[in-house]
């Protein structure tokens, strides 16, 4: 017999298997099941923490097995993959989470993924990454945001998603598990890797790929499409790249094309502007600061002052009919530079898999829908409107730049910005390339800087003390998602107006974070075989 049962304990209790199958016996006990505790055999499905009402207490979700074995579950989602039989070629367009697991579902049907990405393997992009502290230098095709693993690989490995209609989220992090990830990430109601972590895993994914005959090109940039026309309508047949160190440029001939480019891949909207303008579409999106906190003072409000562990949480309100909210809470992490482009400034926030730094920091964002888009940009847009927001996300990030130094991050203390005075002095910061002292309440948009007045006065009543001395905001935080999206029909997948090119993950707008986007490129992927070889959406 299996059943499912809810136990809370205090966090010094957690571990202690006698006192949980003790207590698991009790809650038994009111289903009429009369057995004794040597009988059971608990798994923990789920585990999340409540700290409400001035106590900590750790919520485990389990499934208690009475009298068989536990049915490892994880394990029977990790699929089974076949070698690539050369015959069916699909290009990949981009290494982050859609493209790695588009490429491994491909191969659960024998069809060749070809990744192409624009940035280095991790170790070099390690390297790559280091100089845009020490020497201010932004590689536009290797950085925080490009090379192997996307933008998550080196943006703290954040596994928590809502996303649970757009596939199978258990499976994705089984396979994360498989690949190397930690096991607490199947029970965590919050599961988190680490940017410490993360990259290995990501070699791993690929050197499976490689080793069941696909193929992974680094430091390769699509650059166009190939296509012909069949029954008046354009057609993929490849697509031509150019390396980015030696320039050299050639075509690559595929079945289908997955565009999986990401976020930050503003060529890409171009590329697709020009090639199918009506396939763009303007998107809510949203934009603001990153806010650090001490460590210290998050915990001590959201455990009650209980030394415990790095303290998470998630604001939000509305002001003026818009979101106002916290993303990417980064609980002992650091603040780290974001920018695709050297005449940008642009942050984000990460954790190592111990969040032991001495900071805590998260987005906090206003939602920005197309009609909040001034129309200067939706001039300069010209025939494709749908960009307007590219060029307005362009234009905030390089008005930080001109407030910042290198890439030295403008930054106030958040009671100066309320306030509306420069902070004389900073405290101190995880974000390595430095803080400079701004008036970031002068230049911010209007509409994003009186919803954050306000947000921040809102928030501080949910977290007494949010709005603190050593509060800092850093600006600017504008890459939580992509403005624009690549439109797909709904049943096949496809572009809708370009036939075997699959837009998928975040960067064509249909997902927000490491598993939503996995998710979505596994559902393109498996509708491309069932595409070219027939096989039916598992």
């Amino acid at each position: 017999m299996i059943s499912d049962i809810t136990l809370i304990v205090r966090p010094e209790d957690e571990h202690d298997e006698n006192l949980l199958k003790n207590k698991a016996v009790e809650a038994l006990s009111k289903k009429n099941c009369n057995i004794r505790p040597e009988d059971i055999r608990l798994i923990v499905a789920k585990r999340s923490i409540d700290a409400r009402h001035g106590r900590i207490r750790i919520c485990l979700r389990c499934k208690a097995y009475i009298g068989e074995a536990p049915d490892e579950q994880s394990a029977k989602q990790i699929p089974t993959w076949q070698p690539a039989d050369g015959a069916n070629r699909v290009v990949i367009v981009g290494s982050g989470p859609a493209g790695l697991f588009g490429a491994l579902r491909l191969l659960e049907d024998g069809i060749t993924p070809i990744i192409v990405e624009r940035g280095e393997y991790t170790d070099a992009r390690k390297k790559t990454i280091a100089e845009i502290s020490t020497k201010g230098s932004v590689d536009g095709d290797s950085n925080y945001c490009f090379g192997e693993g996307g933008a998550g690989a080196f943006s703290d490995g954040k596994l928590y998603t809502r996303s649970t209609k757009r596939g199978n989220a258990g499976r994705i992090l089984s396979l994360f598990r498989f690949f190397g990830a930690s096991e607490s990430i199947l029970t965590d109601a919050h599961p988190h890797i680490g940017t410490d972590k993360l990259p290995k895993i990501v070699n791993a994914m690929r050197e499976k790929i490689i080793s069941l005959g696909g193929e992974f090109h680094s430091c390769t940039k699509c650059v166009d499409f190939l296509s012909e026309t069949e029954n008046g309508k354009k057609r993929i047949t490849g697509i031509a790249v150019e390396h980015t160190k030696t320039k050299e440029r050639r075509t690559i001939e595929a079945d289908a094309v997955l565009l999986a480019s990401g976020h930050s891949a503003n060529d890409i909207y171009a590329l697709v502007a020009r090639f199918a303008p009506e396939a763009l579409e303007a998107k809510t999106f949203a934009a603001g600061v990153r806010v650090e906190h001490p460590r210290e003072l998050i915990d001590a409000i959201q455990f009650h002052g209980k030394n415990f562990q790095s303290a998470e949480y998630r604001l939000t309100t509305q002001v003026s009919e818009r979101g106002v909210y916290s993303f990417c809470m980064c609980p002992g992490g650091f603040v780290v530079p974001s920018a695709t482009n050297g005449d940008q400034i642009v942050v984000n926030g990460m954790s190592s898999s111990k969040r032991n730094s001495k900071w805590s920091n998260a987005a906090i964002v206003v939602e920005i829908r197309p009609e909040d888009i001034p129309q200067e940009f939706i001039k300069k847009a010209g025939d494709c409107p749908a960009l307007a927001g590219l060029y307005w996300r362009a234009h905030i990030e390089r008005e930080a730049k001109l407030h910042g130094k290198g890439q030295a991050a403008p930054a106030q203390r958040m009671k100066d910005f309320l306030s509306h005075r420069k902070s004389e002095s900073l405290p101190p910061t995880s974000f390595t390339p430095g803080v400079v002292s701004s008036r970031l309440d002068e230049w911010l948009p209007p509409h994003i800087k009186t919803r954050l007045e306000k947000a921040f006065g809102d928030f501080n009543k949910t977290m007494r003390g949010f709005i603190s001395p050593d509060a800092l905001l850093i600006a600017v935080e504008t890459r939580t998602s992509t403005p624009v999206r690549i439109l797909r029909n709904k049943e096949t997948g496809e572009c809708i107006s370009v036939a075997r090119l699959y837009p998928a993950g975040e960067g064509s707008g249909y997902s927000g974070g490491i598993v939503s986007s996995a998710m979505d490129g596994e559902r393109e992927a498996a509708l491309i075989a069932e595409k070219i070889i027939g096989k039916h959406n598992r």
